[in-house]
């Protein structure tokens, strides 16, 4: 499996991330599997958020980073091997968004004590808050830093100015964004494709619009979360009948290539020249293995193109 630079600090690490938002009620063996399956196919960043497991009854906040360690009790030689990244910011009861150096310092520290570890390799601001100051971020990363419990920083669902906001007070490299990003849900690739086309809806400029060119301008790694979802939780557009054309040539790509649609569907995210992370959010072993398959893929810029056209996306 490639590795892709996380950031500009000189860590690399594997191009598809292991997500752990749904094992919140999976068995301790369940998990396990999950765990080595990921690792037998090359993955070491493991995906977390101070959020996930907050609904499910008798979970709360920190609740599958806590699965995770309880299930694994992983040895500091096993820890040292993976990448732990999780992100803060969203308080659920009552649902807001907190960027405050209280919030994200104490988050963190929790965070520390739920994955039974010293260090985050990764520390994410889950969602943007509207009422972030810049210099209280700066203050909890530089104390993060400073004592050792975070090594990397980033943020997830930003866009290129609110990472520019923040970046006028935090010295530390952004070195993520994780963005929700699959052939269909694609518009941060499609405004670049569709620019000046009036009468299309991919050339509308949203979220500030560039993202990965700034991602690439500026050495942040994009990772993608939903890889095979048709929208904002609309189910998955592997086999959607929903998707008649772009399925028929998954299908065609994963017979040339010996792999799985699933497949297929990570390598047209990975081929992109953004060193682009793949975020799996599946708790099914097999699945991992058949997105693993597809990341080395080397799709044609014509086999690429003309997934994005299948997919019903405006190619000039």
């Amino acid at each position: 499996m490639r590795t892709v630079p996380l950031g500009p600090a000189g860590l690399r690490t594997s191009n598809i991330a292991a997500g752990m938002m749904r094992i919140a009620t999976a068995t301790d063996e369940h998990i396990r599997t999950l765990y080595e399956t990921a690792r037998d196919a090359g993955i070491d960043l493991f995906d977390h958020a101070d959020l996930y497991g907050f609904d499910v009854p008798g979970g709360g906040r920190h609740f599958c980073e806590r699965r995770f360690s309880s299930a694994l009790g992983l040895s500091p030689a096993e820890r040292a091997e993976i990448v732990l990244q999780t992100k803060t910011g969203i308080v659920p009861e009552p649902w807001h968004y907190d960027h405050s150096f209280e919030h994200i310092v104490a988050s963190t520290e929790e965070s520390l004590v739920a994955l039974d570890t010293d260090y985050l390799d990764v520390l994410l601001l889950h969602r943007p808050d509207a009422l972030v100051e810049p210099e209280e971020v700066a203050r909890a990363f530089d104390h993060l830093e400073s004592s050792g419990k975070v090594r990397a920083f980033g943020v997830s669902n930003h866009t290129p100015r609110q990472i520019d906001l923040l970046r006028t007070a935090v010295e530390q490299p952004i070195v993520a964004n994780q963005i929700q990003l699959s052939i269909t849900h694609a518009n941060i690739i499609e405004q670049g494709l569709a620019a000046n086309i009036a009468s299309s809806d991919d050339a509308i400029t949203r979220d500030g619009g560039g993202i990965v060119d700034h991602a690439r301008a500026n050495g942040i790694t994009l990772q993608a979360w939903s890889p095979f979802q048709k929208g904002l939780f609309d189910g998955v557009f592997l086999g959607s009948p929903d998707y008649p054309e772009l399925n028929a040539e998954l299908d065609r790509l994963a017979a040339k290539y010996d792999v799985t649609p699933t497949g297929i569907a990570t390598a047209w995210i990975t081929r992109h020249p953004a060193g682009i992370q793949v975020v799996l959010g599946t708790t099914t072993p097999e699945r991992v293995v058949e997105a693993a398959a597809g990341t080395d893929l080397p799709l044609t810029r014509a086999e690429w193109y003309g997934l994005v056209r299948a997919a019903g996306h405006t190619v000039p």
